[in-house]
């Protein structure tokens, strides 16, 4: 049975509870009970790295989604750079924000994200959650960085704007994201509740101008944040009225507010998943994300789905959450997926930019205006390969496995560990080093490795360490196979 405990003489309020979730789910087929719960008014679904094959798989899983209710909507994370679903296995042929920010042209921004967003309508995804609309003005930020467009609160804006403007072009839904802004945290939300420490007036100079333009572009949905703001309060954004009501009220959007998700410990281990959900819908947000049921929850996503669905109701029941509140919730999102599935159906300009070739070909030249080199180039003869550093975090996955391997095959090298650069004097026909944000120059072995190396490949936004700087640096500002691509080309100029 997959009902919910409402009584079955108020239909009306368990449809709504189901028209404000999107689950995970585990495996690569849609599940019976998913299926099920799809065509009672299930919002949608979320897709995970762990979802995917390849393309024709995922297109044939959201023909099964669409198949039950053509209303739902398809999600999934896809930015460029760092952070793929659809391509997770061998990283995005796009490049990620900062890079495009470094470029800072819009027109390339905006045809980017119309590469990116026309792979996503080729295979039934309506909606990514993208672009990351943060101003990241913390160099230590562990779960932003590379994904914002920069430092700069105006060039941000007028990139997510070109970013909307692109996936909506292809057909796809845009979700700006994390609202009212991560950018300047040093706390990542996947693991603890971070605070924007900042006062209304930088607030409202910085943080909300990316926003602010997202909604003028027309943004459909924006995401909220499971951050602290001080001057609104204890409860993080998601939950809370007071920072909710400024996306509504001060920046006038009208679309879909989705959470982001509430298995992740911001959120959940304060408020747990059912309480976060009562309190976001309550707050104004419409859609709520549910999470990943792999990793970190590795919970039972039937199970956890129903036990949320009966909590929004029984909220209702006991007078928590206004009933009116989850119907227009519901509403919102309803209307906003019967809108996509009329799109759906619709033709859009140039969609042999799904073409994986292609894609590859203008993600590479795109990521190829982003890498800036210093020093000479050396002759690299069949070179060896290592990341220093730089492990999965959640939000991105594995952040250097993708360019260790691009580089290497690129380069006609091998990849190799660190340590074994060490042990069995490899690197002797040449030795490339990867580097992010989060490797630490500064130990034992990547300064020794850093002192016989002859180039470091710099995928992130910090400056490096006065005394641990190689002869040749190429930075690419981000990650991925489209940066890690174009960094090799920009190495193989020497041979």
């Amino acid at each position: 049975m997959t009902g919910t405990d409402a009584p079955a003489d108020d239909p009306l309020l368990r449809r709504a509870a189901l028209g404000v979730l999107v689950p995970g789910f585990v495996g690569t087929t849609l599940p019976d009970w998913l299926g099920e719960l799809l065509a009672e008014g299930m919002a949608g679904v979320w897709l995970f790295g762990h979802n995917v094959e390849d393309g024709q798989q995922v297109g044939a899983l959201t023909a099964q989604v669409h198949g039950r209710r053509p209303e739902a909507l398809v999600a999934a994370d896809e930015e460029g750079g760092t952070v793929t679903r659809l391509h997770h296995r061998d990283g995005s042929p796009w490049p990620g924000a900062w890079a495009l920010g470094v470029a800072d042209d819009v027109a390339l921004t905006q045809e980017v994200m119309r590469g990116l967003g026309h792979q996503l309508r080729a295979v039934g995804i309506d909606v990514t959650a993208a672009p990351d609309a943060d101003v990241n003005t913390e160099p230590a930020n562990p779960v932003i960085g590379v994904r914002s467009f920069g430092p700069d609160a105006d060039q941000v804006g007028r990139h997510v704007a070109a970013a909307v403007a692109g996936l909506g072009e292809a057909g796809v839904l845009a979700c700006a994201k994390h609202f009212p802004g991560h950018g300047s945290t040093r706390v990542d939300s996947h693991l603890d509740l971070p605070v924007l420490d900042v006062d209304d007036d930088v607030l409202r100079a910085r943080e909300l101008v990316p926003f602010a333009a997202a909604v003028r572009a027309g943004v459909p949905m924006v995401m909220t944040g499971h951050l602290v703001v001080p001057g609104h309060g204890d409860l993080p954004a998601t939950l809370n009225p007071s920072v909710l009501r400024v996306l509504r009220e001060d920046l006038g959007f009208e679309g879909v507010i989705c959470t982001d998700a509430l298995d992740m410990a911001a959120v959940a281990q304060g408020w747990g998943r059912a309480g976060s959900a009562v309190l976001a819908l309550a707050a104004g947000a419409d859609l709520l994300c549910i999470g990943n049921p792999v990793h970190p929850g590795d919970y039972d996503a039937r199970e956890d789905t129903l036990a949320l669905a009966d909590a929004v109701v029984a909220a209702v029941q006991r007078g928590d959450l206004a009933r009116e509140r989850l119907l227009e919730a519901a509403g919102r999102v309803a209307a906003l997926g019967r809108r996509q599935a009329e799109r759906r159906g619709a033709p859009t300009q140039a969609d042999d930019q799904a073409d994986d070739a292609a894609a590859t070909r203008a993600g590479r030249a795109a990521a190829a205006r982003a890498v800036r080199v210093t020093g000479e180039v050396p002759v690299l003869q069949a070179p060896d390969v290592a990341a220093l550093g730089g492990g999965a975090n959640i939000a991105s996955g594995a952040r250097q496995e993708v360019l260790t391997r691009v580089l290497a095959h690129e380069l006609g090298g091998r990849v190799v560990e660190p340590t074994g650069l060490v042990t069995d004097g490899a690197g002797r026909d040449g030795l490339v080093l990867v580097s992010d944000d989060h490797t630490d120059l500064g130990d034992d072995l990547a300064r020794g490795l850093l002192a016989r190396c002859d180039v470091l490949v710099h995928t992130g936004i910090r400056d490096l360490p006065t005394g641990a700087v190689p002869a040749c640096v190429v930075r690419t500002h981000g990650g991925g196979a489209a940066s890690a691509a174009a960094a090799a080309v920009a190495l193989r100029g020497a041979r």
